[in-house]
């Protein structure tokens, strides 16, 4: 690997040598990683992996993948490069985890304009934060340098996950019935959706914006922005295991309207009761700021839901206990009812 360099690449403003340092990096925040049935670590053409299938009927892969968004852009502008990895692994895992799914491994890819070994670091050391948080490994990757395509200080993360379940325990919407209860999972903030109306109506780009104190918030928006992704992976398995979870839906783009419908057969429909809703601070300066009408804030952000379970009547209250147990404060804000709505904020 010593001999591997290019002097005519690196004066294409490609340097080989430090993606070479970057992986040297990032070895120790792949460890942390590490779990049963990793067979590979970095350096190889493939990640590896042996899932443990004792126990499994049938079992079931189930995949995500997704990207951070528009969210980068505040990476970028506060030179904070150490969270956003959590918000890839968090949009992908999070989706995986509502089909019933275990996480079993995640694998990133980075598209920078120069590679800085130390800031590549940075943003593996956020994804396998996100991967610990989830109970996944990070058995591989790809960091591609693109000179002339990307801006020397600006970069794209995206990521790609695989899940297990067995057939018979797969959530499945079908399961769901008139009369069960909504039960909201809180979310971090924002988490990873709607950034491009953030970045307009809140003005990032003015000097000195994001450094700004926000009393109501009780930290700069900068801060607030920048709050990664709730991962709600292992509060859910561990629902699963006591209630018997009908249906879950993850809170992205969309917002309430488009994916709570994507949790209930035809013919119910959600009700939702928007005085439960708790709504952290930052959604209120968000559509006091830009003008937005609530519509539209219901339709666009997670408005403090990032999650919602779908439960029988009689469960709520064990599903509600459960998730404290597992550190979320969730609660009931609505039910499902007859009819083809979708969605009804009452």
């Amino acid at each position: 690997m010593k001999k591997s360099y290019s002097d005519s690449y690196k004066a294409a403003g490609v340097d080989v040598t430090a993606g070479y340092r970057s992986v040297e990096l990032m070895k120790k925040h792949v460890a942390r990683t590490n779990i049963p049935g990793v067979l590979s670590g970095l350096g190889g053409f493939g990640g590896l992996f042996a899932p443990q299938l004792s126990g499994i009927k049938e079992p079931v892969l189930v995949s995500g993948t997704d990207g951070v968004g528009t969210k980068l852009r505040l990476a970028f502008l506060m030179d904070k490069h150490d969270t956003v990895g959590i918000d890839c692994v968090a949009m992908c895992v999070n989706d995986i985890v509502c089909s019933g799914a275990t996480p079993l491994f995640f694998l990133d890819y980075i598209a920078v304009g120069k590679n800085v070994p130390e800031r590549v670091e940075q943003i593996v050391a956020g994804v396998a934060e996100g991967c610990v948080q989830s109970g996944c490994a990070l058995i591989g990757g790809e960091t591609a340098e693109m000179p002339g395509f990307y801006a020397e200080g600006e970069y794209d993360l995206v990521g790609f996950a695989v899940g297990m379940v067995d057939k018979e325990k797969m959530l499945d919407s079908e399961h769901v019935r008139a009369g069960d209860v909504i039960v909201a999972l809180p979310s971090s903030g924002i988490h990873s959706n709607g950034y491009s109306l953030v970045r307009k109506v809140l003005r990032v780009e003015e000097q000195g914006r994001l450094e700004q104190y926000v009393a109501e918030l009780g930290k700069t928006l900068g801060e607030e922005l920048l709050t990664p992704t709730r991962i709600y992976v292992k509060p859910v398995l561990a629902l699963m295991e006591r209630v018997n979870l009908r249906s879950l839906c993850h809170i992205t783009g969309g917002g309430f309207y488009e994916n709570i419908p994507r949790a209930l057969p035809d013919g119910l429909m959600a009700r939702i009761e928007k005085s439960k809703v708790k709504t952290p601070p930052i959604f209120d300066l968000i559509a006091k700021e830009g003008d937005i009408p609530q519509r539209d804030m219901f339709n666009t952000f997670n408005m403090g839901v990032g999650m919602c379970a779908v439960v029988a009547e009689e469960d709520a209250d064990a599903a509600v206990a459960v998730l404290k147990e597992n550190g979320v404060e969730a609660y009931p804000v609505g039910v499902v009812t007859a009819g083809d709505e979708g969605v009804e904020l009452v």
